[in-house]
């Protein structure tokens, strides 16, 4: 598939990327995160949430509001699944990476997705990018069949598990997490998601 840079104006439709935010500190805490085969994802680090740059996030692209910093690491060629949440997440490409996006606004009535709709970004190393409430994504694809690092910004609690059962109006069937709704493909196998995913699963080779 073809792959857009995020300064494309296609992005627009997705996020932005942020400026003035001065990250040396972030990315010398993250060289001691690892690297596994598969994806690991750590919703919250201390070491992480403890720079300078972290308060700054959290005063100026969050509004003062409570975040935590934690890291998505790995080695990733597949879609798999697709999630949101309701405000924006920040990334902060610690090497290349490419990111797989859509609209939340294409998901049907029915909460399928058809992910013909996806589209691939690449994020080059040191860059933040806000990924919009609307915008659709999971873990991060490496570049060239590489493993990928990528700190992730969220309001306090996301991703953490769930105090109890929600139901099924609306969009609740979806929810696995505090502050996480996911679509999965029937390829991926995650355990307890929604699979709504209609087409291939995307593979960036």
């Amino acid at each position: 598939m073809e792959k857009y840079q995020v300064s494309d104006e296609k992005f627009k439709a997705y996020g932005r990327v942020l400026v003035g935010y001065d990250c040396t500190q972030l990315m010398k805490e993250m060289e001691h995160s690892p690297v596994p085969e598969d994806v690991i994802y750590e919703p919250s680090v201390f070491e992480l949430e403890q720079t300078a740059v972290a308060k700054e996030f959290a005063k100026k692209a969050y509004g003062e509001m409570p975040i935590q910093l934690g890291y998505c690491n790995g080695h990733n060629q597949k879609l798999n699944a697709v999630e949101y949440h309701r405000d924006s997440e920040i990334n902060i490409a610690v090497t290349d990476l490419i990111l797989l996006v859509g609209k939340m606004q294409d998901i049907t009535s029915d909460f399928t997705y058809d992910t013909n709709k996806i589209e691939a970004f690449f994020v080059a190393k040191g860059t933040v990018v806000e990924l919009y409430a609307t915008t659709l994504h999971y873990a991060p694809c490496g570049v060239d069949g590489n493993g990928f690092k990528n700190v992730i910004i969220l309001p306090k609690g996301t991703n953490y598990e769930k105090t109890g059962d929600i139901g099924n109006a609306n969009d609740d069937k979806l929810m696995t997490h505090r502050n996480k709704w996911l679509i999965a493909h029937e390829d991926a196998h995650i355990e307890g998601a929604f699979v709504g995913l209609v087409g291939e699963n995307i593979e960036i080779r």
